[in-house]
């Protein structure tokens, strides 16, 4: 979880970069490609890039190249899945500028070399790792509306919503109660083909689809399902039981994954909901049960080897930094952003950051220490939410109670 975690991160801050000209390169490197192989090419573009006009731009690109073929020379190969250096200028404040520098170790291979230069990183081969590689297709349906939507990792993202044409079964007047009735029938019916055809669209093409969820309120989905309004590759797909929701709308799609949590496997977000529901059944315990929330206190606890498992929402997006100053003060604090100049919390006096990570991968050293599991929470579930903003972001369920 936490290379995952790492590389996601990492990918955000990448994809975010960008520079003030062409000045940015990225390089691929496949792990059939030799180290010497890409240096010899990198040196040919060192070479190519002083006919660049403009006199900063050349020494920009020329300084990343060389950045490059620095870090390259301390790999003795190629990592299995290959690497990707992505390296150049980027504005701070005023007219400044800082070099900056990313290696990553894609969790997947590399399948060809690249080289770019441009005003942002290119990163395009490495985002479609960043997707899950399984996913279900969410329906909930009634003669009202139907909603249908995909459940990927921690996401639940809706496709479409369609309200249907189906007239209410009160009697019309100056109609005869047959033909009324079979009016709604027929309108039922288009309804349904409708739905089936945006199933179609959207899930029919999904490789990475491994099952269909149905739900909603009543019979209607049972009908839709017996009827095989689905496309017949879909049908296939479909799980059993279908499931009971109050909606239909994008809340009934999220009463639809709470629904079928022991029915699917391998996707984070079932996972996630059951370590934070725990969590909070300990936490509705008259004397707090086995939960602790608050940085301090779940720090405290994990370091006494009391927590079992210490859940981190995703959102925390905040460094870990040791700091001393000439007066001997050394400290540990937890910040929002590095300034450029740090002052001691004990005297006052400009400090040294000695020390700066991100405060989840800290989390996840000290927990390695006493064996404690660590879970990354996404923000996006209804439990996500809360944990972040009830709790902090970060909370624990404990081995056994420390009170």
């Amino acid at each position: 979880m936490k290379a995952k975690y790492d590389f996601k991160k990492a990918m955000q801050e990448i994809m975010s970069t960008r520079g003030r000209g062409t000045e940015l390169i990225s390089v691929y490197v496949p792990e059939t490609k030799l180290i010497s192989d890409v240096t010899s090419y990198l040196r040919d573009e060192y070479s190519q890039s002083s006919n660049i006009k403009s006199k900063s731009t050349m020494k920009n690109v020329q300084g990343a190249i060389d950045s490059i073929m620095s870090r390259l020379k301390t790999f003795k190969s190629t990592p299995p899945n290959g690497i990707a250096i992505f390296c150049g200028e980027v504005p701070k404040a005023g007219d400044q500028t800082k070099m900056v520098q990313y290696v990553i170790n894609p969790p997947e291979s590399i399948t060809t070399f690249l080289y770019r230069c441009d005003s942002l990183f290119f990163t395009e081969p490495l985002e479609t790792m960043l997707l899950d590689k399984k996913s279900y297709g969410l329906i909930t349906i009634d003669r009202r509306e139907a909603t249908l939507g995909i459940l990927t990792g921690s996401r639940i993202v809706v496709l479409k919503h369609l309200d249907s044409l189906v007239p209410s079964k009160h009697h019309q007047g100056g109609q005869s109660s047959v033909r009324f009735e079979r009016l709604i029938e027929i309108a039922a019916h288009e309804f349904f083909k409708k739905v089936a055809d945006f199933a179609v669209n959207l899930f029919l093409s999904r490789t990475e689809l491994v099952g269909l969820l149905i739900g909603g309120p009543g019979a209607t989905k049972d009908f839709f399902i017996k009827e095989e309004y689905l496309h017949h590759e879909l049908q296939k797909k479909v799980i059993k039981p279908y499931f009971d929701t109050g909606y239909t709308d994008e809340s009934g799609l999220r009463e639809l994954v709470d629904a079928a949590k022991d029915t699917i496997q391998d996707i984070d977000l079932v996972e996630e909901k059951k370590f934070v529901q725990r969590l909070f059944r300990e936490i509705r315990e008259p004397d707090g049960g086995l939960s602790a929330y608050g940085e301090n206190t779940v720090r405290d606890i994990v370091n006494m080897g009391a927590a079992e498992t210490v859940l981190l929402s995703e959102a925390l997006n905040k460094r870990r930094i040791t700091v001393s100053c000439s007066s001997g003060h050394t400290y540990q604090d937890t910040v929002d952003n590095i300034d450029d100049k740090v002052f001691c919390k004990e005297c006052g006096s400009v400090a040294t950051i000695d020390k700066d990570m991100d405060l989840i991968d800290d989390f996840f050293d000290i927990a390695e220490v006493y064996n404690t599991s660590v879970k990354i929470i996404s923000p996006e579930s209804e439990e996500g939410e809360m944990l972040m903003k009830a709790f902090g972001g970060i909370a624990a369920i404990l081995r056994y109670k420390v009170r």
